[in-house]
């Protein structure tokens, strides 16, 4: 058995790929916000494949959606603090879109996976 199986999900793939594109715009951000407003971002983005692959690695199926759902609140934090940085205009619209777009197709992936998860609980009760 491949203990990390999470690495094939689509989920992680993106979620992944999500955090590589915040972190490549936190280079733009100003000095002040580098221990502000940076740091949060890269905690929150961090989160998000991270507690994909936690939650993966717990054997109980109602942790493994317990923790995608700690993922997405973390996604929507980023979204959150990234919306305020355009409005700041640390970053322009169009990466906001772009983070936007790829946060959508990360979100409906999760959900998917979710539901997937979900109904195994069902049939199991």
């Amino acid at each position: 058995m491949n203990d990390f199986f999470y690495k094939k999900l689509d989920a992680y793939k993106i979620a992944k790929e999500f955090t590589i594109y915040v972190y490549s715009l936190l280079r733009k951000y100003p000095a002040l916000e580098q221990h502000a407003m940076c740091d949060q971002l890269r905690r929150a983005v961090i989160s998000v494949p991270s507690n994909i692959a936690e939650g993966m690695g717990r054997m109980a199926i109602k942790e493994r959606i317990h923790f995608l759902e700690i993922s997405y609140a973390s996604l929507n934090e980023v979204l959150c603090q990234l919306d305020i940085s355009e409005a700041l205009g640390y970053i322009t619209a169009d990466e906001l879109r772009t983070a936007e777009d790829m946060s959508d197709r990360l979100a409906r992936v999760m959900s998917g996976l979710r539901k997937s998860l979900n109904d195994k609980v069902i049939n199991n009760e």
